[in-house]
């Protein structure tokens, strides 16, 4: 298995905003242009600098209305504009308004779950095998997160589709569990492999072992997994954030 599996976000926003969008691209794949449909007054502000409050009550506005118009609404095209909205419009169009919110906020949580299915989508391939990897044998995480123990590239676009559009249509804070739940098992699935990794590249630093590499080899594989290994790490701080969140929506806390 490819070991690029440590999947990285393009870096924005700060604290654990980081941790949780550095956990999910590195893939070399080019990040989403800023669409030409953003409105231009709202690009010029963000360009030239907004208000820090202003820009907060904006992002908190929007993920409201964006959950409650969902919620409401009889029309199928406009839930799938919804949950489409990367795809159509490029990560920065809320990049610009959610991606500075704290994890514990709405417009924080909706950000991680638009990033999750986005990185889900594009990396399904390597979360297959990671899954795979991290649950051998079908347990309750396999139940909650709606996974066959042995998914397909398929199965993975299935349920990225499936998490958000149960947060939309759904129970908000069953799907941040069963986002959180998917995400736990994927960095089981990453430990396991940076295990494997780091017992390869002691096998080639020993001669008795008969598969000696060469210094740079044992080097590249010791740096792949510690790239896996924090990586993980940080997904670990993604699915904390969504089992908080989904602890706060229950309370009526999740603002």
């Amino acid at each position: 298995m490819s070991t690029n599996s440590s999947a990285n976000f393009p870096r924005s926003g700060s604290g654990s905003i980081i941790a949780s969008r550095s956990a999910f691209t590195h893939t070399g794949s080019p990040r989403p242009a800023r669409p030409g449909q953003l409105d231009q007054a709202l690009a010029e502000n963000i360009a030239g600098g907004v208000d820090p409050e202003q820009l907060s009550a904006v992002s908190h506005a929007t993920a409201w209305a964006l959950l409650s118009h969902v919620h409401k609404t009889e029309d199928p095209q406009v839930v799938e504009r919804v949950l489409t909205l990367v795809d159509h419009e490029g990560v920065d169009v809320i990049a610009e308004l959610w991606s500075h919110t704290e994890p514990d906020s709405l417009p924080g949580v909706l950000w991680r779950l638009y990033l999750l299915r986005t990185w889900m989508r594009r990396q399904r391939g390597t979360i297959a095998r990671l899954w795979r990897l991290g649950e051998p044998i079908a347990t309750s995480a396999s139940a909650i997160a709606g996974v066959d123990a042995a998914p397909t590239e398929e199965d993975i676009a299935r349920t990225a589709d499936s998490i958000l559009a149960g947060a939309f249509r759904g129970d908000f804070a069953v799907a941040l569990e069963r986002a959180a739940t998917f995400v736990n098992v994927i960095v089981l699935g990453m430990r396991a492999q940076a295990r494997r990794i780091t017992a390869h590249a002691k096998a080639m630093a020993d001669p008795d072992m008969g598969a000696v590499g060469t210094t740079a080899d044992i080097r590249a594989a010791h740096t792949k997994a510690a790239q896996l290994l924090h990586t993980a790490a940080n997904l670990h701080t993604t699915a904390e954030d969504l089992r908080t969140g989904a602890h706060l929506w229950r309370r009526g806390r999740l603002e």
